[in-house]
């Protein structure tokens, strides 16, 4: 009986074989529209070619917080504000990158991720702890004395080293974690400022405001764009923008410690002194707000308001590129994390998109052939796009209606501000949920919506792009970058 079965299953696969391949014009749905536009994606597809070249330049895009269901609902939402079909439109990066993998984001010690050692792997190439940048699994958390035997080094600094230029970007402040791992090497995130020190740390462990001037690697940074002024600011001084606010430093003025150290260097606070820059600028200093700048929704663009990312990218681009070897250059949308802690979809994304439109710029700005330009994001958020709304529903509109009899919206939270306490759930019939200042309904009160766990994805172009192909871990990015531009063994 076995032996029948057997001869029976090979006599079906010879005669599968033998049987001609259905012509294309034989097939009822060849000429649906669905089905040409996959058949036209496929063609592309194949024609790509791996390039497996030596990078000139290295461009990361860290969107901090931007998960799976953000980048989709930052896709429909561009292109419902564009006037076109949402749901087939496209980000710019899911354009222009055709490489990409799910990217693992788990830390040394936590299933879920804050933004410090997430940064770390990438810029690094080590997973590290919650709460600490620049350092490794040997570190404790805000133990000072576990600090200095547990250092990294960044890709920043080994492109310093090998004569390269650098530059970090962010909308966050330039202290906060994200790009804090481009230079800072510290057990406690929030130690930005002198004055976020603890008493033991004091005299031991530098503040991360302080890691940045006195960085030593190369000739240090040609570019920094970002907020955070007052980690720079001495408590005495008042703010250029808003005089009834202060520095954070009770020692050290950074900013004239900056322009004292670099005298070929400026420094700039607001829109206009950074338009009066030019692509000769040998190296800037810019802090445009004194936390964090201004959400994309939010921005002024008038002289005294502040850049757009875009425009931070571009101008980056154009001073790094005096460079003739190359530079290696940061980017972080960082308000995308903040605007989903605050359950409020709408900004966050409104500064996803945003980021999009930046690498649209630094594409452009750039030889893709001989720069690996890649964005990817630190962690996921509690986040979800749900219900059965219909084709071309608002996606920040209403989804349908719950058995509570009361509207939901397709864009909700697991936890956040948006969640009620010991009460029914809040009727929206009446609400406008597309409003810029609407936050999400959420099931767990929080007051501040929380992290996931979840694989984040990276898109990737340009030299050595194809190896971020399938699941990788997080810390694999930096490996990747490091053999693109010839900075580490693996390169050889």
């Amino acid at each position: 009986m076995v032996k029948l079965s057997r001869a029976l299953f090979a006599g079906v696969s010879t005669l599968a074989l033998t049987l001609p391949v259905l012509a294309q014009s034989a097939l009822p749905q060849a000429n649906d529209s669905y089905f040409l536009a996959a058949q036209e994606a496929l063609v592309a597809k194949e024609a790509i070619q791996p390039n497996t070249g030596k990078a000139k330049n290295v461009i990361m895009f860290i969107v901090d917080g931007l998960s799976i269901p953000t980048i989709t609902a930052a896709r429909i939402h561009e292109g419902q504000l564009a006037g076109v079909d949402g749901e087939s439109h496209s980000l710019a990066f899911e354009q222009l990158l055709p490489h990409t993998a799910l990217v693992k984001t788990y830390t040394h010690d936590s299933q879920v991720a804050d933004s410090a050692p997430t940064a770390t792997a990438i810029t690094s190439g080590v997973k590290s702890l919650n709460g600490t940048i620049g350092v490794d699994q040997t570190a404790a958390l805000e133990d000072c004395s576990t600090q200095a035997g547990a250092t990294t080094k960044s890709i920043f600094e080994q492109a310093e080293e090998a004569g390269l230029a650098t530059g970090i970007i962010s909308t966050a402040r330039i202290t906060h974690a994200t790009p804090a791992a481009a230079y800072a090497h510290t057990v406690g995130r929030d130690w930005e400022a002198d004055t976020n020190l603890p008493e033991d740390a004091v005299g031991t462990c530098k503040d991360i405001a302080a890691q940045l001037v006195d960085w030593s690697f190369g000739d240090g940074f040609e570019v920094v764009f970002g907020g955070g002024r007052a980690n720079f600011m001495l408590e005495s001084q008042a703010d250029p923008e808003d005089a009834t606010r202060t520095g954070a430093r009770k020692e050290r003025d950074l900013v004239a410690e900056w322009q004292a150290k670099h005298n070929d260097g400026q420094y700039v606070w607001n829109k206009e002194q950074f338009d009066a820059l030019d692509a000769s600028t040998a190296r800037v200093l810019g802090l445009f707000n004194g936390s964090h700048m201004q959400y994309e929704a939010d921005r002024a663009t008038d002289a005294g308001g502040e850049p757009s990312l875009a425009e931070m990218t571009v101008k980056a681009i154009d001073i790094l590129k005096q460079n003739e070897d190359g530079f290696v250059l940061m980017v972080e949308g960082g308000r995308v994390d903040h605007a989903h802690h605050a359950g409020n979809a709408a900004r966050a994304l409104t500064d996803a998109i945003a980021a999009s439109e930046a690498l649209k710029a630094a594409y452009d700005a750039v030889n893709p052939e001989e720069t690996l330009i890649l964005i990817t994001a630190d962690h996921s958020h509690v986040f979800s796009i749900a219900g059965y709304p219909t084709r071309n529903n608002p996606i920040l509109g209403i989804a349908g209606e719950g058995d509570d009899g009361k509207p939901y919206t397709t864009l909700g939270y697991l936890n956040g501000p948006g969640a009620t306490v010991d009460e029914p759930r809040a009727n929206l019939t009446d609400v406008d949920t597309t409003d810029i200042d609407f936050l999400q309904q959420a099931l767990i009160p929080l007051g501040s919506e929380t992290h996931a766990g979840d694989d984040v994805a990276i898109f990737a172009q340009g030299p050595q792009a194809y190896l971020f192909d399938g699941v990788i871990e997080q810390n694999m990015i930096y490996h990747v970058m490091a053999k693109a531009i010839g900075l580490n063994a693996a390169a050889k």
